[in-house]
């Protein structure tokens, strides 16, 4: 698919002003996390998405930033650039939602709450609600957020993505790593990150409270 001059453009903005505004809050400790936002059209086996560039100081802005990838996370363009180690887990959750964005933070919060409930494989939710900014409105809604294991290789996490999502919960936590949250754009998949920070030191204090 070709992608337009401005629609490139537009993406590593958007990218941009996110990562400044999430490096901001720390949830980038040590070059961590990735941010992607899809690109032009969308078919299931054939998309283009910007992504951050693997080892960079993300609360520095550069010209090396992002580059963009296919769906294969292979570089559309000549470059010395390489995308995040874990661009094979973006490129699966496009293929699986035909999300327009797609960001991954690692916090102390969501590190606790990964182990504390690994053995149920999912962080359970009560009531809480922030659980609306996923466009669920049930009184006292209940949700599962999944969690995956952190394997070295990353093949293996992204084979497990499709059996892990839960089509109305946008996000997957990796145990002991971090948070992916997507949306059908950059503002989206932002309000979905915020929301299940929100989430996830709440589960914790209210853990510790109820010991």
């Amino acid at each position: 698919m070709s992608i337009l001059l401005e629609e490139k453009q537009r993406a590593f903005a958007e990218l941009r002003e996110i990562k400044a505004n999430l490096a901001a809050r720390g949830w980038f400790p040590a070059t961590s996390g990735n941010l992607s936002v899809r690109v032009g059209g969308f078919e299931p086996e054939q998309f283009t998405f910007a992504i951050t560039s693997s080892g960079k100081d993300k609360s520095v802005q550069t010209p090396e930033d992002f580059l963009l990838v296919n769906e294969k996370g292979v570089a559309t363009e000549a470059t010395s650039l390489k995308p995040s180690a874990e661009t094979l887990i973006h490129s699966e959750i496009y293929r699986l939602t035909g999300a327009g964005a797609i960001f991954h933070v690692h916090t102390i919060f969501n590190n606790l709450v990964s182990e504390l409930y690994w053995e149920r494989k999912s962080i359970p939710v009560d009531g809480v609600e922030l659980i609306k900014a996923f466009n669920i409105w049930d009184e006292e809604a209940q949700i599962e957020i999944p969690i995956l294991p952190n394997y070295a290789e990353i093949p293996r996490i992204a084979a497990l993505v499709e059996d892990a999502i839960v089509p109305r919960i946008p996000g997957i936590v990796l145990r002991k790593h971090g948070i992916y949250a997507w949306g059908a754009n950059a503002f989206e998949a932002k309000r979905h990150l915020e929301a299940f920070e929100f989430l996830f030191e709440y589960v914790y204090r209210s853990h510790l409270l109820n010991k």
